[in-house]
């Protein structure tokens, strides 16, 4: 069952908007979040990722309330690089194998605390992110653990407006 907005469960969802409300930095995970998580190859072996627009419209209504975006990703991709670029996201941290450990290198050169800073994964090793960060999100295909260890999930698929959806959480909490 999804753990959404829309909870049942007002205490929770009291806690929800406090945590989201608190955040200055969101970061998010692309196979699986950004993306559908498919790999796209084509005759030559190169591969290809598809991101959602109504995603990267959230994003900047994000950047423009002032909450910073970053890219938090195990693999590395140029198409990641170029949609940053286009989104005007300048944390991007790809090919980060310990996932919290190059987080907690990112914010200590910043002096964030891990209270103000939210993560939306899907898999294993978004997992310890999902627990230390303030807000911790999942997307409703992602992997049974990082659901159970996400704060809130989703109801759209990733790549598919459940970053959107993320996005909307957080601005409807900073009104």
């Amino acid at each position: 069952a999804s753990r959404s907005a829309r909870s049942k469960d007002r205490m929770t969802y009291i806690d929800l908007r406090l945590r989201a409300s608190a955040l200055l930095w969101g970061f998010l995970d692309v196979d699986g979040v950004l993306t559908d998580g498919g790999l796209y190859y084509n005759e030559h072996g190169e591969t290809f990722k598809r991101f959602n627009a109504l995603d990267g419209q959230g994003i900047k209504m994000l950047q423009q309330r002032g909450v910073g975006v970053g890219i938090l990703s195990g693999r590395e991709h140029p198409a990641v690089n170029r949609r940053a670029m286009e989104l005007g996201i300048d944390a991007v941290i790809q090919g980060a194998g310990d996932k919290l450990g190059a987080l907690n290198e990112w914010r200590s050169t910043r002096n964030l605390d891990l209270g103000h800073i939210g993560h939306m994964g899907d898999d294993l090793p978004d997992v310890p992110v999902l627990q230390a960060v303030g807000f911790g999100a999942s997307v409703i295909n992602g992997h049974p653990h990082a659901i159970e260890a996400a704060r809130w999930t989703s109801i759209r698929r990733g790549g598919d407006g459940a970053v959107r959806e993320w996005c909307d959480l957080i601005l409807e909490s900073k009104s």
